[in-house]
């Protein structure tokens, strides 16, 4: 038996049923592109006719002049109806798509409560409809949905249907885990029995994650016969999701030797995980397997001081067949193969046996003591070690800053900060408002050093985000600032930590600023002093 498998996305269509995720034609657009870069073989695109959203996706798909053959999704024909003219199907062909995925009943239980029918017109349904797409030419697959839940209840009902769906000339028989509560071994013992039956359809399966088995149901369906494996990516998909097709990929042909994508394409399925999440606008776990940022992150020094010798120590496969990379973390774990190894991921030559370095790792850790989480701030890290180091040389010198925050009864809340700092000797004094402290802090330093150092007009903050590290505590609590920051080609994060939120963000601020000026080295041909303030590379 051939070990070539089909992978059938349904990102845009079951994916879209999640839970905060609505994608629009372009979007959907913009992600078959990247699903056929990638390689999947089918990208289901929707309901045709159901929304205007739909409706033009399959409109313009076409000249998009994909490799993967493009899916339309409906149900079979209504109860007592007649196929041909039945709407659903006829917007189906109507779609202009190549394949038609077509969901019918599987489940007697179902027959009898949502369609309140009998068996006998639910199997003519499923007949009927197949039969009638496949006088039209299309590909047809056959969603047999329930179908686990169907078999245990009535075997031999369910697999009447599948009988039925393969003499109407069905493609594909996918059996369906639509409420996701089948365990893998049910699933491989009923597919298993489904592949003695079936003798001119191949078959497939789509599983749900409420038991957050949907992976291993799916490599298990693959495993007794299946060959179309349906998901999407990210996992996306209504209430638990589906099956994720960022850990099945790699799984089929990593762990198990089938025939999925090239490696070329394999390494883009990081990417294209990342991509599809910014397009949706859902965050992504940064623990999802194989793609996610922390798959391949290492914080404990034992671990470290291993992947640094053989990266299979920590690693069951090498971070980039997926296009991931494997990330060295530096937090109160830390032992000096993590700073070495973030040392030289920076560019910054550390020497292992001198002083520094050790002095180094005791501050980091009393640092995260204090509540810094250095895993998610690499620039303020970087800037901590190049001062360690003695690389840096201070551009600017804080001396003071004020805050006014004003509200007048039907009057919006007024930000408005002054900041002094020193720069080559000279006292500073500027004052700004922004659409709260934070941001009136921002103008007011931007403000102040942007005559002197004009690349700060590349930067902007892109991301503010607060945590209360002392519930405890209420109001007094201390609390962690991350900063995000962005220039014309890159991003970075810093982080501050204190009990009063002003000053947190105050330290994450300027650590960017810190940040953004590396390189900087003169400021109008003036020696700058050594004092204690902003620092930047020699």
């Amino acid at each position: 038996m051939s070990k070539a498998l089909s992978i059938f996305d349904t990102t845009l269509r079951d994916g879209t049923q999640g839970e905060g995720i609505s994608l629009s034609a372009d979007d959907k657009l913009k992600i078959a592109t990247k699903l056929d870069q990638l390689g999947v073989h089918y990208i289901e695109g929707g309901i045709p006719g159901s929304n205007n959203k739909d409706i033009e996706f399959f409109k313009r798909v076409k000249s998009l002049g994909l490799n993967a053959k493009i899916a339309a999704f409906g149900s079979t024909r209504r109860k007592d109806s007649i196929a041909d003219q039945d709407a659903n199907l006829n917007r189906i062909i109507e779609s202009g798509a190549q394949a038609a995925t077509l969901v019918g009943k599987s489940w007697d239980f179902h027959v009898h409560t949502a369609l309140q029918t009998s068996l006998e017109e639910n199997l003519a349904m499923i007949y009927d409809s197949i039969a009638y797409l496949k006088q039209k030419g299309l590909e047809v697959i056959f969603d047999a949905e329930h179908f686990f839940d169907g078999y245990k209840n009535n075997p031999e009902y369910a697999l009447s249907v599948m009988k039925k769906a393969e003499e109407a000339g069905a493609d594909w028989l996918v059996m369906c885990d639509t409420n996701g509560g089948t365990l893998p071994h049910e699933v491989h013992s009923i597919v298993s029995v489904l592949a003695g039956h079936a003798a001119n359809s191949s078959l497939g399966i789509h599983t749900h994650n409420d038991c957050e088995l949907a992976v291993a149901n799916s490599l298990s369906a693959v495993q007794a016969g299946a060959r179309q494996i349906q998901g999407t990516m990210n996992g996306y998909g209504e209430r638990c999701g589906n099956a994720n097709l960022c850990s099945i990929i790699p799984n089929l042909q990593l762990k198990m030797g089938y025939e999925v994508l090239t490696p070329a394409k394999l390494a883009q399925l990081t990417n294209t995980a990342r991509y599809v999440s910014e397009i949706a606008n859902v965050h992504m776990p940064n623990n999802q397997p194989y793609v996610g940022t922390s798959a391949f992150a290492h914080k404990g020094g034992i671990h470290v001081s291993a992947i640094l010798r053989d990266s299979r120590t920590y690693e069951h496969v090498e971070p980039e067949t997926v296009g991931n990379k494997q990330r060295v973390l530096v937090s109160e774990l830390a032992g000096q193969s993590n700073i070495l190894s973030k040392a030289q991921d920076m560019g910054i030559d550390f020497d292992p046996n001198n002083e520094d370095t050790k002095e180094v790792i005791n501050r980091i850790k009393n640092l995260e003591h204090q509540g810094y989480q250095f895993e998610a701030a690499d620039a303020s890290l970087e800037l901590l070690l190049r001062q360690a180091n003695g690389e840096l040389t201070e551009l600017f010198v804080f001396e003071s800053f004020k805050m006014l925050v004003e509200k007048t009864a039907g009057r919006p809340v007024v930000s408005e900060a002054f900041v002094k700092i020193n720069i080559g000797g000279s006292s500073v004094y500027t004052a700004a408002e922004g659409n709260g402290p934070v941001n009136a802090l921002d103008n007011a330093l931007r403000k102040a050093l942007v005559t002197y150092f004009p690349r700060l007009n590349e930067m902007h903050l892109s991301d503010y985000k607060v945590r209360v590290l002392d519930e405890m505590d209420a109001t007094a609590s201390k609390v962690r600032v991350l900063i995000e920051s962005r220039d014309l080609s890159t991003s970075w994060n810093t982080v501050g930590v204190s009990g009063n939120v002003i000053e947190a963000s105050w330290e994450a601020l300027v650590d960017s600023i810190r940040y953004a000026l590396l390189g900087e080295t003169q400021l109008e041909n003036q020696e700058v002093s050594s004092q204690r303030g902003g620092l930047v590379n020699h």
